[in-house]
This record gives structure tokens, C-alpha cells and sequence, in this order.
């Protein structure tokens, strides 16, 4: 009986040291990826573009749901603040409605990538941007690129001006002050704006394209789509730009040329995307579009970006984006943006593209 309890006493001394040092590499921290239920565990936090906010705060819900050992926050600040954030290595990966400028995209820049990767721009989500505006007694306003150009950079300054009277027959506008509202914040929404105008109505929109509003055009200034939108919303004769996604309870503008206008949608939106050629010139799997505002559809359109290491530095953190950014892209991901924030879904082939560059993410 003796002899029984000693091994009796042995056998569960050696299945406690065992249990034990699994608990132990099972606390090591941050590089465990299994968590209870099989999946990957572990938390990625990413910055940036105020135009996904609506659409990653759905992806995160969903995501969570299916990988709930995985933790995915997003801060806002705009683009300009997202791709600062991801090369200083601050957030694992960057919301951005400007792709980051060849010149930017050079190995070793990027302090959570390998010293050898470069950087990814990602398109992970397309929208309309809307021309909002409040003017007493004004509904359906329709504007061409010359007068939408004209108005932004001031040579317009009120409401009853000919230019807009013509393309807005059988309405009464009124001899009201025309007040711009523009991003005071770097923002990829504007430079997306303007550089719609510029491709559309160079001999107006002189500047150049920037994520800076131009100094030589004046306007009332606000921070972030939400501070846009609140003061087209309380002022008087107001017009300013903003993701579609934030425009509810704003009137929107029809935009159109020779006579055809449309609406600011998903579909109208998704036309211009996919008849844009690819950026050149990028790392191979870069999936950087050119856009070309001038086709048919609605040319103020963004396409919002993922920025990602090549490489990261940490092969879990590589794990946890590729998760993440799997599920986003997905027609499922997809889908749930469209619902939520009245995005346009990537098309098929861009999304089969933009997938094989997530599987290549090491």
C-alpha cells in the first residue's frame, strides 16, 4: 500500500510541474498567439482616416465576434496623423485616404517593419465624398466642376450668382453670402477634393492637389469630417465636403457635366475606381490606384488605404493584420461597410488583389 502511494505521489508531483510549465509559456506575454479557443490572441491598435471610422467600428465588432481573442482598436486624427503614427511605428498599421507618396516609400523607414520592408498601401474602403451645404430654401442643388470650383475657391460668393442659377432652373436661390467650410487638419479627404477640382477644372482650381486646404483660398476652417459637418450644419449659407458616411441629415449636392447628374453614391463612386489604372512604380505587391476623376461616375470619390509593413518586425503582430485586414476585404467585410457607412464595395478582381498582398505580409 505503501509502495502504491509513493507512486501515486510521484505520478501527480510530475503531471503538477508539467501543468505548471504550461502556465508559464502560456503567460509569456504578448508573442502567445493561441488563445482558448484555437484562434490567434493578441491586440493591434491602428490610426488615422476619420472616413473609415463608421465602417471600422463595424469591422471591429464583427471581427471580434469570430476572433474574440483578438483586440483591434482605431483612433481617428485623420490621415495626415495615421501615416505619422505608422512610420513612427506608434500603431501596427494606418487608416489613410491618400496612399503614402513613392518618395515616402523607402526600406527602413518605417520603425515596426523590418529594416528591409517597405510599406503596403492597402484599398480597403471607397466612398463618395459629399458636397454638403444649408441654404434657406434651397433643395436639389446641382453644381458642374467649373462653379463647384469656382465657389470653393471663392470667385463665387453668393448663392444667386448666374453660374449657379443656370444650372439650377425653375428653383429660387437666394442673395445670400456664400461661407465655405474646409478641414483644418491634414486630411487625405482633402486632397482627394481637391484634387477632383483640379483634374476637372484646372483653368479655376490653380493649386495643386493637397492634404492641406490652400492658403490662397479662404473659408471657415473646422477639425475633422465631424467638426465639417457640424458647422455647414449650424451656419447660415454653408458649403464644405465630407466622407458620404458622415453626411446624414445634411442636403447633398448633384454633381454632374453636360447635363447629366448624378447623386453622390456607392455605385456612382465605384465606376471612377474601377476604371483607374494602377500607380506604378511601388513595391510589388502595392496596390496604389491612380484615380482618373475624369471618366464617367462621380469623381469625388476616396479611396481610403490600409498602410502595412511589408515585413513587420514582429512576426505575431504580421499574424494579427493579416487576420484582421483578411476579414475587412472579405465580400462579407465588405458588405458590412456598405450597410454601415453607405461605402461601395471593392470589386471582385481589386479585392482578389488586395488579399494575395495580405497573404504575402510576413
Amino acid at each position: 500500500m505503501n509502495h502504491v502511494s509513493l507512486k501515486s505521489r510521484i505520478l501527480v508531483a510530475a503531471l503538477a510541474a508539467g501543468m505548471l510549465g504550461l502556465s508559464a509559456c502560456s503567460s509569456e506575454g504578448p508573442a502567445s498567439s493561441a488563445s482558448s479557443s484555437g484562434g490567434l490572441s493578441g491586440e493591434i491598435v491602428g490610426s488615422g482616416a476619420t472616413s473609415q471610422e463608421s465602417a471600422q467600428t463595424t469591422w471591429r465588432s464583427a471581427f471580434t465576434k469570430k476572433q474574440a481573442g483578438i483586440k483591434v482598436s482605431y483612433n481617428g486624427g485623420g490621415s495626415g496623423k495615421g501615416a505619422s503614427d505608422f512610420t513612427s511605428g506608434a500603431v501596427a498599421f494606418a487608416g489613410s485616404d491618400d496612399a503614402l507618396s513613392l518618395d515616402a516609400m523607402k526600406a527602413g523607414s518605417f520603425a515596426g517593419c523590418a529594416e528591409s520592408s517597405n510599406a503596403l498601401n492597402l484599398p480597403i474602403y471607397v466612398s463618395p465624398i459629399a458636397m454638403v451645404y444649408n441654404v434657406d430654401g434651397v433643395k436639389n442643388l446641382k453644381l458642374d466642376a467649373t462653379t463647384a470650383a469656382s465657389i470653393f475657391s471663392g470667385k463665387i460668393t453668393k448663392w444667386n450668382d448666374p453660374a449657379i442659377a443656370a444650372l439650377n432652373s425653375g428653383g429660387t436661390l437666394p442673395d445670400t453670402a456664400i461661407t465655405v467650410v474646409h478641414r483644418s487638419d491634414k486630411s487625405g479627404t482633402t486632397e482627394n477634393f481637391t484634387d477632383t477640382l483640379s483634374q476637372n477644372a484646372s483653368n479655376v482650381w490653380t493649386e495643386k492637389p493637397s492634404q492641406t486646404w490652400p492658403a490662397a483660398y479662404s473659408g471657415e476652417s473646422a477639425e475633422g469630417t465631424s467638426g465639417v459637418v457640424a458647422a455647414v450644419k449650424n451656419g447660415t449659407g454653408t458649403i464644405g465636403y465630407a466622407d458620404m458616411s458622415q453626411a446624414s441629415g445634411l442636403s447633398v449636392v448633384s454633381y454632374g457635366k453636360d447635363g447629366n447628374f448624378v447623386q453622390p453614391t456607392g455605385d456612382e463612386a465605384a465606376k471612377v475606381v474601377s476604371g483607374s489604372p494602377a500607380r506604378t512604380g511601388g513595391p510589388a505587391n502595392d496596390q496604389a490606384i491612380a484615380l482618373d476623376r475624369t471618366q464617367a461616375g462621380y469623381p469625388f470619390v476616396l479611396v481610403s488605404y490600409a498602410l502595412v509593413c511589408e515585413q513587420y518586425k514582429d512576426s505575431h503582430t504580421a499574424e494579427l493584420v493579416k487576420s484582421y485586414l483578411s476579414y475587412v476585404v472579405s465580400s462579407e467585410g465588405q458588405a458590412d461597410a456598405e450597410k454601415s457607412a453607405g461605402s461601395a464595395p471593392l470589386a471582385s478582381a481589386l479585392a482578389g488583389k488586395v488579399q494575395g498582398s495580405i497573404d504575402s505580409i510576413k
